[in-house]
């Protein structure tokens, strides 16, 4: 492992956030995450962030058409289409948000709207980086994709390497050229094979068992600095199922209440962050909206909560 060189630390984030919910679960085999953004703004995610003196701005949703009435498509990709064009309207308004200054917040709905989110900033700003908190790589493609499920196929996509069924008009593919890795701890083959071929930074749970959230994070923010953007996407089955039952894909030995803490503390104190998503909430599955409220919660982390 190569000496961590550190980020210098910036002033918090004062920018104005644009709230922008993208309900979307054709991404994956399981209803509920369309219901995400209702349960993250029901927590109070507005309330909170004005607390620690943010302005917000509530966009309002993105339209997302549901399973019973949509065509699947090839098996290999389902309903990768209609995923694509709801993407194209995140995109839209992420790239809206960027150009007023503000920093785009958008609430999933499943992983596949980072297409849409990362896909929005390099129309803004040209291709950036991304860290990408999760449990998984989300580096399948339509060829070594076990599922065909399109949420385990979003980084690759904004990376270039989906093929050309992800090109699009409404914004630049790739859309990201640097991404880390933090908190996996469920490969397939396919996106082991792809790591090693563009060489991407990748910080499992035991690097994190070993070295330590902060080690891990410093090392992240340093190696993606310097892109025209940074984007965060946050799948909370990042975090260990004890503390987030309510996800769709919930695996043991997540990251702890602390450790997600402070792995969104340290984005902030880096001063880095340009754009967020915060997935995978689905509350048919949660306990009283305990997912929910753990989202807003690392949000705010991220955008300059401190115990002190």
């Amino acid at each position: 492992m190569a000496a961590v060189t550190a980020v210098e630390p910036l002033e918090p984030q004062r920018k104005p956030v644009a709230v922008i919910g993208a309900g979307l679960d054709l991404g994956q085999g399981r209803r509920g995450v369309d219901m995400g953004p209702s349960a993250i703004r029901y927590a109070e995610l507005n309330a909170h962030l004005r607390e620690l003196g943010l302005e917000v701005d509530d966009w309002g949703d993105v339209g997302s058409p549901v399973p019973e009435t949509t065509e699947e498509g090839a098996a290999d990709a389902r309903y990768l289409a209609p995923i694509l064009r709801v993407c194209e309207q995140i995109a839209t308004k992420v790239a809206d948000a960027a150009d007023r200054g503000h920093i785009p917040l958008v609430l999933g709905g499943d992983h596949s709207i980072a297409i849409g989110t990362l896909g929005g900033m390099a129309q803004a700003r040209g291709a950036g980086a991304t860290l990408w908190i999760d449990a998984h790589g989300d580096l399948n493609r339509p060829a070594t994709s076990p599922s065909g499920n399109v949420h385990g196929m979003p980084l690759a996509a904004a990376l270039g390497a989906g093929g050309p069924a992800f090109a699009s008009t409404a914004y630049p593919v790739p859309s990201v050229t640097r991404a880390a890795l933090v908190g996996v701890r469920s490969l397939d083959q396919g996106e082991r094979d792809l790591i090693r071929d563009l060489d991407l930074r990748v910080f499992t749970m035991s690097q994190i068992d070993s070295l330590g959230v902060e080690r891990v994070m410093r090392e992240a923010l340093a190696y993606l600095a310097g892109e025209p953007f940074l984007h965060v996407s946050l799948d909370l089955d990042a975090v260990d199922p004890m503390f987030a039952p309510g996800v769709g894909t919930p695996i043991r030995g997540g990251l702890s209440y602390r450790e997600a803490h402070l792995a969104l503390e340290l984005v902030s104190e880096s001063g880095l962050l340009d754009s967020l998503d915060v997935v995978e909430v689905n509350p048919i599955l949660d306990r009283e909206n305990e997912t929910g409220k753990l989202a807003v919660e690392l949000v705010a982390s991220a955008l300059g909560a401190r115990i002190l």
